[in-house]
């Protein structure tokens, strides 16, 4: 016999908290296995939550995206480019869905070219000595360019992204000969162009912490920076960051 508990608090499935708040399911899994939604693992290691648990967070804030250390909750996306599909083959942070939710509320992607970021790639690729320089959003199905100097295409498929691993580190992320590393060297960017054989990236955080995505050298050549050029590579970093926080809708 159901208690009168369960009556009026049902258990709700991952699905079930995915339509209560318009996101997907794979976006509630995630949430519940971080903590942000409190949730509880089945015998058979499905994970469940309160009706009322799902309740209070569309009280607070509508539709939310999780939040793993009490900050402000962004509007979640309905916007599948900042939705995760459960499919993905790239690397990502157990937050992965709550910095989605934060760049699509940015309102940076696909937002025209600016100055101010032109000028950042021109200057991380003159201090670094590198032919290109990029200012990279990552979106979950995208790489793309808010700024870049030394590359034409303004977008890669995100499975392509050298960042996808830069925004997991806190200190700068380096690959010196991407033709021998195994993480990247059948990369499509490492086999044609632009032949990808150096990166550096450094992630951009919004005010909450979070990384939107990195600004990055590249070389056709295997190297690695001097002391002053990853220097001035991780202040122009701090510039970047700085103007996407002053963006951030």
């Amino acid at each position: 016999m159901q208690s009168k508990f369960t009556e009026e608090d049902p258990i709700l499935t991952t699905s079930a908290a995915a339509r209560m708040l318009g996101v997907a399911t794979s976006t509630v899994q995630l949430w519940m296995e971080s903590g942000a939604i409190p949730s509880w693992k089945t015998p058979g290691g499905h994970r469940r939550t309160r009706q009322s648990t799902i309740q209070a967070m569309l009280d607070r804030a509508g539709p939310l995206s999780g939040s793993l250390s009490g900050e402000t909750l962004v509007q979640a996306p309905t916007d599948p480019e900042f939705l995760l599909q459960g499919d993905e083959t790239y690397p990502a942070a157990a937050d992965e869905a709550r910095r989605l939710a934060a760049l699509a509320a940015s309102g940076l992607v696909d937002s025209p070219q600016e100055e101010r970021f032109n000028r950042i790639v021109r200057l991380a690729a003159t201090v670094t000595g590198s032919p290109i320089a990029l200012v990279s959003l990552l979106t979950a199905r995208r790489q793309w360019f808010k700024a870049r100097i030394g590359l034409g295409p303004q977008e890669t498929p995100r499975e392509w992204a050298f960042c996808s691993h830069a925004i997991l580190q806190d200190a700068p992320f380096m690959v010196e000969d991407a033709a021998t590393d195994e993480r990247f060297r059948d990369n499509p960017l490492v086999l044609a162009e632009p032949h990808i054989r150096f990166y550096a990236g450094v992630p951009l955080r919004d005010r909450s912490g979070l990384p939107m995505g990195t600004l990055c050298v590249i070389d056709r050549e295997p190297r690695r920076l001097r002391s002053a050029e990853l220097q001035g590579l991780c202040d122009l970093a701090d510039i970047a960051s700085s103007e996407f926080q002053s963006k951030r809708a």
